[in-house]
Protein backbone atom coordinates (compact mmCIF):
# COMPACT_ATOMS: atom_id res chain seq x y z
CA UNK A 1 0.00 0.00 0.00
CA UNK A 2 1.86 3.48 -0.99
CA UNK A 3 2.10 5.80 1.52
CA UNK A 4 -0.77 8.55 1.15
CA UNK A 5 -2.99 5.55 1.05
CA UNK A 6 -1.83 4.54 4.35
CA UNK A 7 -2.21 8.11 5.57
CA UNK A 8 -5.99 8.36 3.84
CA UNK A 9 -6.50 5.13 5.54
CA UNK A 10 -5.59 5.93 9.55
CA UNK A 11 -7.49 9.64 9.05
CA UNK A 12 -11.03 7.53 7.79
CA UNK A 13 -10.39 5.49 10.80
CA UNK A 14 -9.93 8.40 13.00
CA UNK A 15 -13.20 9.98 11.64
CA UNK A 16 -14.92 6.83 12.24
CA UNK A 17 -14.30 6.41 15.36
CA UNK A 18 -15.15 9.96 16.29
CA UNK A 19 -11.77 11.52 16.65
CA UNK A 20 -12.52 13.85 14.22
CA UNK A 21 -16.21 14.88 13.77
CA UNK A 22 -18.59 16.54 11.12
CA UNK A 23 -16.88 20.41 11.12
CA UNK A 24 -13.62 19.62 12.36
CA UNK A 25 -10.39 21.16 11.23
CA UNK A 26 -7.94 18.62 10.27
CA UNK A 27 -4.33 19.42 10.73
CA UNK A 28 -3.30 21.50 7.94
CA UNK A 29 -0.67 20.06 5.17
CA UNK A 30 2.83 20.89 6.47
CA UNK A 31 1.17 19.62 10.55
CA UNK A 32 0.26 16.49 8.91
CA UNK A 33 3.36 15.85 7.36
CA UNK A 34 5.75 16.89 10.44
CA UNK A 35 3.11 15.07 12.34
CA UNK A 36 3.18 11.30 10.02
CA UNK A 37 7.12 11.59 8.92
CA UNK A 38 5.96 11.57 5.52
CA UNK A 39 6.20 14.26 2.48
CA UNK A 40 4.10 17.26 2.05
CA UNK A 41 3.49 15.86 -1.68
CA UNK A 42 2.25 12.75 0.16
CA UNK A 43 0.30 14.70 2.74
CA UNK A 44 -1.77 16.46 0.07
CA UNK A 45 -2.49 13.39 -2.23
CA UNK A 46 -4.16 11.68 0.72
CA UNK A 47 -6.21 14.47 1.34
CA UNK A 48 -7.33 14.82 -1.54
CA UNK A 49 -8.06 11.07 -2.09
CA UNK A 50 -10.41 11.66 1.16
CA UNK A 51 -11.63 14.60 -0.28
CA UNK A 52 -12.76 12.41 -3.66
CA UNK A 53 -14.23 10.10 -1.57
CA UNK A 54 -16.49 13.00 0.35
CA UNK A 55 -15.11 12.31 3.75
CA UNK A 56 -13.03 15.94 4.02
CA UNK A 57 -13.71 19.21 2.27
CA UNK A 58 -11.40 22.14 1.88
CA UNK A 59 -12.25 25.52 2.56
CA UNK A 60 -9.97 28.26 0.68
CA UNK A 61 -7.95 30.27 2.62
CA UNK A 62 -9.02 28.09 6.00
CA UNK A 63 -8.15 23.92 5.16
CA UNK A 64 -9.40 20.69 5.18
CA UNK A 65 -12.63 20.16 7.43
CA UNK A 66 -14.62 16.72 8.41
CA UNK A 67 -17.19 16.64 5.89
CA UNK A 68 -20.63 17.83 7.37
CA UNK A 69 -21.95 14.32 6.01
CA UNK A 70 -19.04 12.13 7.15
CA UNK A 71 -21.51 10.64 9.19
CA UNK A 72 -22.99 9.02 5.40
CA UNK A 73 -19.34 7.28 5.66
CA UNK A 74 -19.04 5.93 8.40
CA UNK A 75 -18.95 2.27 11.23
CA UNK A 76 -22.20 0.51 10.65
CA UNK A 77 -24.44 -0.41 13.71
CA UNK A 78 -23.34 -2.94 16.08
CA UNK A 79 -24.21 -6.29 15.28
CA UNK A 80 -24.75 -9.76 16.80
CA UNK A 81 -20.57 -11.19 16.60
CA UNK A 82 -21.43 -14.73 16.66
CA UNK A 83 -24.94 -16.69 15.34
CA UNK A 84 -25.41 -20.22 14.41
CA UNK A 85 -27.55 -21.34 11.75
CA UNK A 86 -28.41 -25.21 11.76
CA UNK A 87 -29.73 -25.29 8.92
CA UNK A 88 -29.25 -22.92 5.71
CA UNK A 89 -32.21 -21.89 3.29
CA UNK A 90 -31.22 -19.17 1.52
CA UNK A 91 -30.52 -20.96 -2.57
CA UNK A 92 -33.92 -20.01 -3.73
CA UNK A 93 -34.00 -16.26 -3.36
CA UNK A 94 -30.74 -16.04 -4.63
CA UNK A 95 -31.32 -17.74 -7.56
CA UNK A 96 -34.28 -15.08 -8.15
CA UNK A 97 -32.08 -12.28 -7.55
CA UNK A 98 -29.47 -13.33 -10.05
CA UNK A 99 -32.17 -14.28 -12.67
CA UNK A 100 -33.95 -10.98 -12.18
CA UNK A 101 -30.67 -8.97 -12.72
CA UNK A 102 -29.83 -11.23 -16.32
CA UNK A 103 -31.46 -8.95 -18.90
CA UNK A 104 -29.40 -6.50 -20.40
CA UNK A 105 -31.87 -3.94 -20.35
CA UNK A 106 -31.33 -3.46 -16.12
CA UNK A 107 -28.67 -1.68 -14.67
CA UNK A 108 -26.30 -3.54 -12.84
CA UNK A 109 -25.93 -1.69 -9.69
CA UNK A 110 -26.51 -5.97 -8.26
CA UNK A 111 -23.74 -7.62 -10.47
CA UNK A 112 -21.04 -9.40 -8.82
CA UNK A 113 -18.96 -9.51 -11.66
CA UNK A 114 -17.23 -5.88 -13.31
CA UNK A 115 -18.09 -4.06 -16.40
CA UNK A 116 -17.20 -7.23 -19.33
CA UNK A 117 -15.87 -4.16 -21.29
CA UNK A 118 -12.65 -4.00 -19.19
CA UNK A 119 -11.45 -7.32 -20.39
CA UNK A 120 -9.49 -8.07 -23.25
CA UNK A 121 -11.60 -9.26 -25.27
CA UNK A 122 -9.62 -9.53 -29.11
CA UNK A 123 -6.45 -10.41 -27.33
CA UNK A 124 -8.22 -13.53 -25.33
CA UNK A 125 -10.20 -14.35 -28.52
CA UNK A 126 -6.70 -14.68 -30.54
CA UNK A 127 -5.37 -16.84 -28.15
CA UNK A 128 -8.93 -19.54 -28.38
CA UNK A 129 -8.46 -19.70 -32.13
CA UNK A 130 -4.74 -20.10 -31.88
CA UNK A 131 -5.27 -23.29 -29.37
CA UNK A 132 -8.35 -24.81 -31.36
CA UNK A 133 -5.86 -24.68 -34.45
CA UNK A 134 -3.18 -26.53 -32.96
CA UNK A 135 -4.99 -28.48 -29.90
CA UNK A 136 -4.26 -32.66 -30.46
CA UNK A 137 -6.30 -35.66 -30.10
CA UNK A 138 -5.06 -35.95 -26.44
CA UNK A 139 -5.90 -32.46 -25.37
CA UNK A 140 -8.73 -33.71 -23.16
CA UNK A 141 -7.11 -36.09 -21.63
CA UNK A 142 -3.70 -33.86 -21.26
CA UNK A 143 -5.78 -31.27 -18.92
CA UNK A 144 -7.69 -34.12 -17.13
CA UNK A 145 -6.92 -32.87 -12.81
CA UNK A 146 -5.21 -31.37 -11.81
CA UNK A 147 -5.33 -29.39 -14.87
CA UNK A 148 -2.73 -27.82 -18.41
CA UNK A 149 0.69 -28.21 -16.53
CA UNK A 150 1.48 -25.00 -18.24
CA UNK A 151 -0.95 -23.09 -16.81
CA UNK A 152 0.08 -24.37 -12.87
CA UNK A 153 3.04 -23.51 -13.68
CA UNK A 154 2.50 -20.05 -14.66
CA UNK A 155 0.02 -19.56 -11.07
CA UNK A 156 3.09 -20.70 -9.17
CA UNK A 157 5.39 -18.57 -10.78
CA UNK A 158 2.84 -15.84 -9.86
CA UNK A 159 2.59 -16.57 -6.48
CA UNK A 160 6.64 -17.00 -6.38
CA UNK A 161 6.55 -13.28 -7.18
CA UNK A 162 4.90 -12.61 -3.56
CA UNK A 163 7.69 -14.93 -1.75
CA UNK A 164 5.10 -18.00 -1.57
CA UNK A 165 6.14 -21.11 -2.13
CA UNK A 166 3.43 -23.30 -3.96
CA UNK A 167 4.60 -26.04 -6.32
CA UNK A 168 2.56 -26.72 -9.51
CA UNK A 169 1.47 -29.99 -8.18
CA UNK A 170 -0.47 -29.00 -5.68
CA UNK A 171 -2.53 -26.80 -7.83
CA UNK A 172 -6.03 -28.05 -9.07
CA UNK A 173 -7.43 -26.09 -12.42
CA UNK A 174 -11.32 -26.11 -11.86
CA UNK A 175 -14.17 -24.98 -13.46
CA UNK A 176 -13.91 -21.18 -11.72
CA UNK A 177 -13.64 -20.21 -8.34
CA UNK A 178 -16.73 -21.45 -7.30
CA UNK A 179 -15.68 -25.05 -7.97
CA UNK A 180 -12.52 -25.15 -6.17
CA UNK A 181 -14.02 -23.80 -2.71
CA UNK A 182 -16.68 -26.36 -2.98
CA UNK A 183 -14.85 -28.79 -3.62
CA UNK A 184 -12.30 -27.60 -0.84
CA UNK A 185 -15.14 -27.15 1.58
CA UNK A 186 -16.23 -31.15 0.79
CA UNK A 187 -12.91 -31.90 1.28
CA UNK A 188 -12.69 -30.85 5.15
CA UNK A 189 -16.38 -31.67 5.82
CA UNK A 190 -18.97 -34.26 5.99
CA UNK A 191 -22.59 -33.25 6.20
CA UNK A 192 -23.95 -32.09 9.79
CA UNK A 193 -20.14 -30.60 10.63
CA UNK A 194 -19.84 -26.90 11.68
CA UNK A 195 -18.07 -24.49 9.15
CA UNK A 196 -17.13 -21.34 9.98
CA UNK A 197 -18.17 -18.03 7.91
CA UNK A 198 -18.21 -14.35 8.06
CA UNK A 199 -21.08 -12.44 8.77
CA UNK A 200 -21.99 -11.01 5.89
CA UNK A 201 -20.25 -13.72 3.40
CA UNK A 202 -20.24 -14.15 0.03
CA UNK A 203 -23.22 -15.71 -0.96
CA UNK A 204 -22.00 -18.42 -2.62
CA UNK A 205 -20.89 -19.84 0.72
CA UNK A 206 -24.50 -19.82 1.68
CA UNK A 207 -25.55 -22.12 -1.29
CA UNK A 208 -22.28 -24.34 -0.62
CA UNK A 209 -23.51 -24.67 3.03
CA UNK A 210 -26.86 -25.30 1.86
CA UNK A 211 -26.06 -28.02 -0.87
CA UNK A 212 -23.56 -30.08 1.82
CA UNK A 213 -26.21 -29.64 4.36
CA UNK A 214 -23.41 -27.97 6.71
CA UNK A 215 -24.06 -25.62 9.74
CA UNK A 216 -23.19 -22.35 9.94
CA UNK A 217 -21.35 -20.50 12.86
CA UNK A 218 -21.52 -16.71 11.29
CA UNK A 219 -18.86 -14.48 12.85
CA UNK A 220 -19.08 -10.75 12.55
CA UNK A 221 -17.09 -9.00 10.30
CA UNK A 222 -16.16 -5.34 10.00
CA UNK A 223 -16.40 -3.14 6.59
CA UNK A 224 -13.12 -1.68 8.12
CA UNK A 225 -11.04 -4.15 10.26
CA UNK A 226 -12.76 -7.67 8.99
CA UNK A 227 -13.37 -10.45 11.03
CA UNK A 228 -13.84 -10.57 14.75
CA UNK A 229 -11.08 -12.40 16.22
CA UNK A 230 -12.55 -12.97 20.03
CA UNK A 231 -16.07 -13.71 18.18
CA UNK A 232 -13.64 -16.01 15.75
CA UNK A 233 -11.96 -17.63 18.80
CA UNK A 234 -14.97 -18.12 21.03
CA UNK A 235 -16.33 -20.25 18.26
CA UNK A 236 -13.44 -22.15 17.93
CA UNK A 237 -13.42 -23.09 21.30
CA UNK A 238 -17.25 -23.93 21.40
CA UNK A 239 -18.45 -26.18 18.74
CA UNK A 240 -16.39 -28.83 16.59
CA UNK A 241 -15.54 -26.79 13.48
CA UNK A 242 -14.01 -28.50 10.71
CA UNK A 243 -13.57 -25.67 7.73
CA UNK A 244 -13.52 -21.96 8.24
CA UNK A 245 -14.57 -20.09 4.64
CA UNK A 246 -13.06 -16.86 4.47
CA UNK A 247 -12.12 -13.83 2.35
CA UNK A 248 -9.04 -11.89 3.45
CA UNK A 249 -8.99 -9.61 0.40
CA UNK A 250 -11.46 -7.20 -0.98
CA UNK A 251 -14.03 -8.81 0.75
CA UNK A 252 -17.18 -9.28 -0.61
CA UNK A 253 -19.47 -7.53 -0.08
CA UNK A 254 -17.72 -5.20 2.32
CA UNK A 255 -15.17 -4.81 0.38
CA UNK A 256 -12.55 -4.79 3.62
CA UNK A 257 -8.77 -6.57 2.89
CA UNK A 258 -7.37 -7.44 6.69
CA UNK A 259 -4.13 -6.45 7.69
CA UNK A 260 -1.47 -8.91 7.73
CA UNK A 261 -1.12 -9.21 11.47
CA UNK A 262 -4.69 -10.00 11.56
CA UNK A 263 -4.03 -12.79 8.96
CA UNK A 264 -1.39 -14.44 10.86
CA UNK A 265 -4.20 -14.34 13.99
CA UNK A 266 -6.62 -16.11 11.90
CA UNK A 267 -4.26 -18.67 10.69
CA UNK A 268 -2.71 -18.91 14.08
CA UNK A 269 -6.48 -19.48 15.93
CA UNK A 270 -7.40 -22.00 12.89
CA UNK A 271 -4.53 -23.82 13.30
CA UNK A 272 -4.00 -24.59 17.25
CA UNK A 273 -8.06 -25.67 16.63
CA UNK A 274 -6.85 -28.21 13.57
CA UNK A 275 -9.16 -26.11 11.24
CA UNK A 276 -8.73 -26.08 7.33
CA UNK A 277 -9.08 -22.78 6.07
CA UNK A 278 -10.54 -22.47 2.48
CA UNK A 279 -9.78 -19.48 1.64
CA UNK A 280 -11.85 -16.66 -1.17
CA UNK A 281 -8.94 -14.74 -2.79
CA UNK A 282 -10.89 -13.74 -6.23
CA UNK A 283 -10.54 -10.17 -5.95
CA UNK A 284 -6.86 -9.80 -4.75
CA UNK A 285 -5.60 -9.12 -8.34
CA UNK A 286 -8.05 -5.78 -7.33
CA UNK A 287 -6.08 -4.14 -5.17
CA UNK A 288 -5.70 -0.80 -4.47
CA UNK A 289 -1.44 0.55 -4.30
CA UNK A 290 1.37 -0.33 -5.23
CA UNK A 291 1.83 -3.63 -3.62
CA UNK A 292 -0.67 -6.95 -3.98
CA UNK A 293 -2.22 -8.25 -0.39
CA UNK A 294 -0.90 -11.65 0.32
CA UNK A 295 -3.54 -14.23 1.17
CA UNK A 296 -3.34 -15.81 4.44
CA UNK A 297 -2.13 -18.65 3.23
CA UNK A 298 1.25 -17.06 2.78
CA UNK A 299 1.38 -17.54 7.12
CA UNK A 300 0.20 -21.05 6.74
CA UNK A 301 2.96 -23.58 8.21
CA UNK A 302 1.01 -26.58 8.46
CA UNK A 303 -0.12 -26.92 4.47
CA UNK A 304 -3.88 -26.83 6.50
CA UNK A 305 -5.23 -23.59 4.02
CA UNK A 306 -6.65 -24.43 0.81
CA UNK A 307 -6.28 -20.92 -1.22
CA UNK A 308 -9.30 -20.58 -4.06
CA UNK A 309 -9.31 -18.08 -6.85
CA UNK A 310 -10.04 -17.31 -10.47
CA UNK A 311 -9.27 -15.36 -13.15
CA UNK A 312 -13.34 -14.73 -13.63
CA UNK A 313 -13.07 -11.20 -12.20
CA UNK A 314 -9.72 -10.09 -13.50
CA UNK A 315 -9.88 -11.26 -16.96
CA UNK A 316 -12.75 -13.24 -18.60
CA UNK A 317 -15.69 -14.49 -16.48
CA UNK A 318 -16.98 -16.66 -19.94
CA UNK A 319 -13.85 -19.06 -19.53
CA UNK A 320 -14.78 -20.52 -16.08
CA UNK A 321 -11.16 -21.08 -14.97
CA UNK A 322 -10.28 -21.44 -11.72
CA UNK A 323 -8.00 -23.03 -9.23
CA UNK A 324 -6.95 -24.14 -5.63
CA UNK A 325 -3.46 -24.32 -4.10
CA UNK A 326 -4.99 -27.20 -1.86
CA UNK A 327 -1.23 -28.39 -0.52
CA UNK A 328 -1.93 -32.02 1.24
CA UNK A 329 -5.46 -32.26 -0.09
CA UNK A 330 -4.85 -31.47 -3.99
CA UNK A 331 -5.04 -35.83 -4.42
CA UNK A 332 -8.39 -35.44 -2.97
CA UNK A 333 -9.72 -32.49 -4.38
CA UNK A 334 -8.38 -34.46 -8.21
CA UNK A 335 -10.48 -37.62 -7.25
CA UNK A 336 -13.45 -35.40 -6.29
CA UNK A 337 -13.16 -33.45 -9.30
CA UNK A 338 -13.10 -36.58 -11.27
CA UNK A 339 -16.55 -37.62 -9.34
CA UNK A 340 -18.56 -34.77 -10.36
CA UNK A 341 -17.33 -31.98 -13.08
CA UNK A 342 -14.66 -35.23 -14.17
CA UNK A 343 -12.48 -31.64 -15.62
CA UNK A 344 -11.78 -28.37 -16.51
CA UNK A 345 -12.28 -27.28 -20.37
CA UNK A 346 -9.06 -28.37 -22.05
CA UNK A 347 -9.58 -25.23 -24.84
CA UNK A 348 -10.49 -22.55 -22.32
CA UNK A 349 -6.69 -23.90 -19.92
CA UNK A 350 -4.96 -23.37 -23.12
CA UNK A 351 -6.30 -20.66 -24.25
CA UNK A 352 -5.74 -19.08 -21.03
CA UNK A 353 -2.10 -20.55 -20.54
CA UNK A 354 -1.61 -19.20 -23.91
CA UNK A 355 -2.58 -15.70 -23.40
CA UNK A 356 -0.83 -15.48 -20.03
CA UNK A 357 2.59 -16.44 -22.44
CA UNK A 358 2.17 -13.08 -24.01
CA UNK A 359 3.00 -11.34 -21.15
CA UNK A 360 -0.07 -8.84 -21.65
CA UNK A 361 -1.72 -9.88 -18.61
CA UNK A 362 -0.14 -7.53 -16.01
CA UNK A 363 -0.14 -4.66 -17.99
CA UNK A 364 -4.13 -5.35 -19.06
CA UNK A 365 -4.23 -5.60 -14.84
CA UNK A 366 -2.44 -2.17 -14.28
CA UNK A 367 -5.30 -0.49 -16.58
CA UNK A 368 -8.14 -2.71 -14.88
CA UNK A 369 -7.36 -1.39 -11.43
CA UNK A 370 -6.85 2.34 -12.25
CA UNK A 371 -10.55 2.37 -14.41
CA UNK A 372 -11.95 0.43 -11.31
CA UNK A 373 -10.49 3.23 -8.79
CA UNK A 374 -11.30 6.06 -11.26
CA UNK A 375 -15.44 4.96 -11.84
CA UNK A 376 -15.42 3.94 -7.55
CA UNK A 377 -14.75 7.47 -6.81
CA UNK A 378 -17.12 8.04 -9.58
CA UNK A 379 -20.10 6.36 -8.28
CA UNK A 380 -19.37 7.45 -4.73
CA UNK A 381 -19.76 10.97 -5.34
CA UNK A 382 -22.46 10.65 -7.26
CA UNK A 383 -24.05 8.25 -4.12
CA UNK A 384 -22.68 10.78 -1.79
CA UNK A 385 -24.83 13.61 -3.51
CA UNK A 386 -27.92 11.97 -3.94
CA UNK A 387 -29.08 9.92 -1.11
CA UNK A 388 -30.90 10.34 2.02
CA UNK A 389 -28.21 11.74 4.63
CA UNK A 390 -29.94 8.60 7.26
CA UNK A 391 -28.09 6.10 4.58
CA UNK A 392 -24.76 5.16 5.52
CA UNK A 393 -21.83 4.55 2.50
CA UNK A 394 -18.76 1.64 3.71
CA UNK A 395 -15.95 2.44 1.54
CA UNK A 396 -12.87 0.27 1.37
CA UNK A 397 -10.06 0.65 -1.21
CA UNK A 398 -9.84 -2.11 -4.12
CA UNK A 399 -12.57 -4.05 -6.05
CA UNK A 400 -15.53 -2.42 -6.89
CA UNK A 401 -18.16 -2.65 -4.73
CA UNK A 402 -19.75 -0.23 -2.00
CA UNK A 403 -21.36 -1.64 1.10
CA UNK A 404 -24.60 0.90 1.64
CA UNK A 405 -26.34 1.01 5.09
CA UNK A 406 -29.91 1.62 5.52
CA UNK A 407 -31.69 3.31 8.43
CA UNK A 408 -32.45 0.21 10.33
CA UNK A 409 -36.56 0.07 10.27
CA UNK A 410 -36.16 -0.31 5.90
CA UNK A 411 -35.36 -3.43 3.97
CA UNK A 412 -32.70 -3.71 0.99
CA UNK A 413 -35.14 -6.12 -0.21
CA UNK A 414 -37.99 -3.79 -0.39
CA UNK A 415 -35.72 -1.33 -2.02
CA UNK A 416 -34.40 -4.15 -4.91
CA UNK A 417 -38.63 -4.84 -5.46
CA UNK A 418 -38.92 -1.10 -6.29
CA UNK A 419 -35.50 -0.53 -7.84
CA UNK A 420 -36.30 -3.61 -10.15
CA UNK A 421 -39.45 -1.90 -11.23
CA UNK A 422 -37.30 0.81 -12.69
CA UNK A 423 -34.80 -1.79 -14.16
CA UNK A 424 -32.82 -1.20 -12.06
CA UNK A 425 -30.93 -3.72 -9.75
CA UNK A 426 -28.93 -3.72 -6.42
CA UNK A 427 -27.50 -6.95 -4.14
CA UNK A 428 -30.10 -6.62 -1.15
CA UNK A 429 -28.22 -7.74 2.40
CA UNK A 430 -30.28 -10.31 2.74
CA UNK A 431 -28.07 -12.71 -0.38
CA UNK A 432 -24.93 -11.96 1.81
CA UNK A 433 -26.47 -13.61 5.55
CA UNK A 434 -28.19 -16.23 7.18
CA UNK A 435 -29.99 -14.12 9.46
CA UNK A 436 -31.76 -10.71 9.13
CA UNK A 437 -28.68 -8.71 10.53
CA UNK A 438 -27.88 -7.58 7.27
CA UNK A 439 -31.65 -6.67 5.82
CA UNK A 440 -31.47 -2.58 5.89
CA UNK A 441 -27.72 -3.07 3.90
CA UNK A 442 -26.94 -3.89 -0.09
CA UNK A 443 -24.08 -3.99 -2.05
CA UNK A 444 -23.53 -1.58 -4.99
CA UNK A 445 -21.40 -2.31 -7.84
CA UNK A 446 -18.76 0.46 -9.32
CA UNK A 447 -17.57 -0.79 -12.23
CA UNK A 448 -19.46 0.33 -15.09
CA UNK A 449 -18.76 3.16 -17.09
CA UNK A 450 -20.79 5.90 -15.45
CA UNK A 451 -22.98 7.76 -18.09
CA UNK A 452 -26.04 10.43 -17.52
CA UNK A 453 -28.29 7.06 -17.29
CA UNK A 454 -26.26 5.59 -13.96
CA UNK A 455 -26.37 9.15 -12.90
CA UNK A 456 -30.47 8.88 -13.29
CA UNK A 457 -30.15 5.88 -11.62
CA UNK A 458 -28.88 6.71 -8.60
CA UNK A 459 -31.21 9.53 -8.62
CA UNK A 460 -34.28 6.94 -8.70
CA UNK A 461 -32.79 4.89 -6.22
CA UNK A 462 -33.25 7.80 -4.04
CA UNK A 463 -36.31 8.96 -4.66
CA UNK A 464 -37.50 5.16 -3.85
CA UNK A 465 -35.28 5.02 -0.18
CA UNK A 466 -37.04 8.60 0.67
CA UNK A 467 -40.54 7.25 -0.50
CA UNK A 468 -39.48 4.19 2.03
CA UNK A 469 -38.25 6.18 4.51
Amino acid sequence: MAKYEVLARRIREQITANIWQSDDKLPSLREQAAASGMSLMTVMHAYQILESQGWIISRPQSGYYVAPKAGFLTSPAGHQKLELAEQIDINSFIFDVLQASRSPSIMPFGSSYPDPGLFPRQQLTHSLKTVARTMGSLSATDNLPPGNEDLRKTIAQRYALQGMQISPDEIVITAGALESLNLSLQATTEPGDWVIIENPCFYGALQALERLKLKALAIASHPQWGIDLNALEEALKTYPVKACWMMTNIQNPLGVTSSNEKKQQVVALLQRYNVHLVEDDVYSELYSGSDKPLPAKAFDEKGMAMLCSSFSKSLVAGFRIGWVAAGHMASKIQRLQLMSTLSTSAPMQLALANYLATKSYDSHLRKLRRTLAQRKDIALQSLHTHLPKQVKIHYAQGGYFLWIELPAHLNATDLYYRALEHKISIAPGKMFSASTQYNNYFRFNTSYEWTDKSEQGVITLAGIIRELL
